[in-house]
């Protein structure tokens, strides 16, 4: 408990000193564009955090808001995972589809998702769906480039080795090929959850009644602006979370990964 005590303490010093900044100078200037930090956590609070004890002192917008955005965010991660790791592994593995699909793929990936809200808009009318397609087509790609750069980096003796024993190809792809493209595709992930943060509010701003990215535009319309900072610092704090959270599957699904890196070293 106290080594945790003090790691939480030499990790989030700079943080309370910087908050601690941010209240003094605000309340210096006395700017309304600009709230205090002690204003913005009341906002937090009275919108989201002041129901009972039986809903974990969520209120029922925040129930709303939260179940809404994070069913987009993560509906449109998952999507984009599974279709980065798949198509990048067989653009990994197979030359001549790389050589085929890779002036498409630079393509898609060089349109910057928000100019494509109006043509999700008009093919999946506003809802849930755009929202989710727009997250899995802006995010998929640092899933699928990672993915495919894991595969071909593999190296050669082990899969030499894996078909002088005989290994089938499937076999080869579970117990070779995907282990040694992890990190790799993990990286790939971590990054596109970041994304998928980012163009959930996107998606929300357009049409959208519930969710983060909708209680921003009604709070800038409304010049709540102690809500609306209230909104942009939740984001900051579930992508804290977010990655946190990630970092520890990563340290305990690749742990056999860390450990072969400090025997190499």
């Amino acid at each position: 408990m106290t080594r945790l005590l003090r790691g939480t303490a030499e990790r989030l010093w700079l943080v309370a000193l910087a908050v601690i900044a941010w209240e003094a100078g605000t309340r210096a200037a006395d700017e309304e564009y600009f709230p205090p930090p002690s204003t913005i956590v009341s906002a937090l609070h009275e919108m989201w955090f002041s129901g009972p004890a039986s809903q974990a002192f969520l209120t029922d917008k925040a129930v709303d808001d939260f179940s809404t955005s994070l069913g987009h965010l993560f509906g449109g991660w998952l999507i984009s995972c599974v279709i980065g790791v798949a198509l990048g592994v067989a653009i990994g593995r197979f030359r001549a589809l790389n050589d085929m699909l890779d002036p498409v793929l630079q393509f898609l990936r060089a349109v910057p998702p928000p100019t494509l809200l109006p043509f999700f808009i008009i093919v999946f009318q506003l809802g849930a769906t755009m929202q989710i397609v727009t997250i899995a087509f802006g995010v998929v790609w640092p899933v699928l480039l990672n993915s495919a750069d894991g595969v071909r980096t593999v190296d050669s003796l082990q899969l030499e080795t894996a078909r002088v024993f005989g290994l089938s190809r499937y076999r080869r792809l579970v117990t070779v090929i995907l282990p040694a493209a992890a990190p790799k595709i993990f990286a790939g992930l971590r990054v596109s959850l970041a994304f998928a943060l980012i163009l959930m509010v996107l998606s929300e701003l357009v049409g959208s009644t519930a969710g983060i990215g909708a209680q921003l535009i009604g709070a800038q319309r409304d010049f709540d602006l102690p809500a609306m900072w209230a909104g942009i610092v939740m984001l900051g704090v579930l992508g804290v979370l977010f990655n946190s959270a990630f970092l520890l599957l990563e340290r305990r699904l690749l742990a056999w990964h860390s450990g072969a890196r400090r025997l190499a070293n």
